[in-house]
């Protein structure tokens, strides 16, 4: 099922059970704005290429919107459109000032130079300039792009604009206005998920049988994490395919060479697996940390996991989901488990409106504080309406959106 189809599917199916009125209902399935980009620029051999880019802005009712940029050969106006609507729920049910918005370049930036990929930046952003802005929308990083591609952005749109604006983007390097423990934020939050869904499993971190699916940013920050509390790392892809030690693997090394080999092939004393075999590995805890649409009804049914915390955005289909939740077995859905990432954006943005920065144990308690408690609230709420808790999220942050729409009311 296409992303954006599966995601209107799960909206339906939630909207279906919550008393909104059918104007609301409706104006939540569609974007406030969908800009299309032309992007030339002179690659590094003199020839011009054309890219398509893209930006959605999903809702502004609760604030700016908010959200990432990707890098990617299958980047394409239905993703980004899902994947704004999905930071929609995310930064209501978080409880941010913010309006859910995504963007993305269909590019190969594997396939190109460092100055092919600031000349792609710096273009992109002058082509979206005056949709994007600290009181507008605020991008961040995302799939294939990272500190420096903010600190890019963040250059492009003040020399546009004539004065340094720290705020314009987050997820950029301390220098220019970055927060501390912002680039872990995602995999951190993901790791407190975990932590949270042991409890209620009745077990601790130390011996807990993980398995990850994708070692980038997200997925290493996590698997670092539970290794340094004791759990055992079973299994871990990446997207050439995974490695399986059922004694766990030694993290720390894993990372080490990744660094030195960009992959995790060739990593000794392990089984070879492939992704598909790693989503059914038999663990206590699964983190699907890549991309969408990896657990769906023709493997749902094989999962032996406990928890699924999603640290992808929709990595579930709506039809694994019925499946999982047959079978017992828990999902934290994605606007919760890696929600970690955008709420220490919105603590950089504060930071950078008021240039005043705060210390990384102070980040690192808030940030655990608010996950958990929004955890708690999801967890408390799926139990008494028994439903899910992907149910329960999406219903607390439509809810929230759907409440403010009423009260500012509809203009003209």
């Amino acid at each position: 099922m296409p992303f954006l189809k599966s995601v209107l599917k799960q909206y339906d199916l939630v909207v279906d059970k919550l008393e909104l009125p059918d104007g609301v209902r409706e104006r939540l399935r569609h974007p406030k704005r969908s800009l299309i980009v032309s992007i030339p620029i002179e690659m590094d051999n003199g020839m011009i290429n054309v890219y398509k880019g893209y930006r959605v802005q999903h809702d502004i009712t609760l604030g700016p919107s908010k959200g990432g940029i990707r890098y990617h050969p299958n980047v394409n106006l239905e993703e980004v459109t899902a994947l704004a609507m999905l930071m929609s729920w995310k930064c209501a049910l978080m409880k941010l000032p913010y309006g859910g918005a995504k963007g993305g370049v269909c590019c190969t930036p594997a396939a190109m130079s460092l100055k092919e990929k600031e000349r792609l930046t710096r273009r992109f952003t002058s082509e979206i300039i005056w949709a994007i802005g600290p009181e507008e929308d605020i991008p961040a990083p995302d799939m294939n792009t990272n500190m420096q591609t903010m600190a890019w952005m963040m250059d492009t749109y003040s020399m546009l604009k004539g004065h340094t604006t720290l705020g314009v983007v987050t997820g950029k390097p301390l220098v220019l206005g970055g927060s501390l423990g912002r680039e872990e934020g995602t995999g951190r939050g993901v790791y407190y998920m975990v932590e949270e869904s042991a409890k209620i499993m009745g077990k601790e971190l130390k011996g807990l049988r993980v398995a990850i699916q994708g070692f980038g940013n997200v997925g290493s920050t996590a698997a670092r994490l539970l290794f340094e509390q004791g759990s055992k790392v079973i299994a871990v892809s990446d997207s050439n395919g995974g490695i399986y030690n059922r004694n766990g693997i030694d993290i720390e090394n894993l990372i080490q060479h990744v660094n030195e080999n960009k992959a995790i092939s060739h990593y000794p004393d392990v089984e070879i697996i492939t992704n598909q075999d790693l989503l059914t590995i038999d663990c206590d805890a699964l983190i699907p940390a890549s991309v969408e649409g990896q657990i769906t009804r023709y493997n749902a049914g094989n999962v032996k996991a406990g928890v699924i915390v999603e640290g992808a955005n929709g990595p579930t289909t709506p039809e694994a989901d019925m499946i999982l939740s047959e079978r017992n077995v828990r999902v934290i859905p994605d606007i919760l488990a890696n929600a970690g990432g955008v709420v220490i954006s919105y603590f950089e943005w504060v930071q950078d409106l008021q240039f005043y920065f705060w210390k990384e144990n102070e980040i690192q308690h808030r940030l655990k504080e608010i996950m958990a408690e929004i955890f708690n609230t999801v967890l408390s709420m799926s139990q008494k309406r028994k439903i899910d808790m992907r149910m329960a999220a999406w219903t607390l942050g439509i809810n929230r959106i759907a409440e403010a729409q009423k009260i500012r009311g509809l203009y003209p």
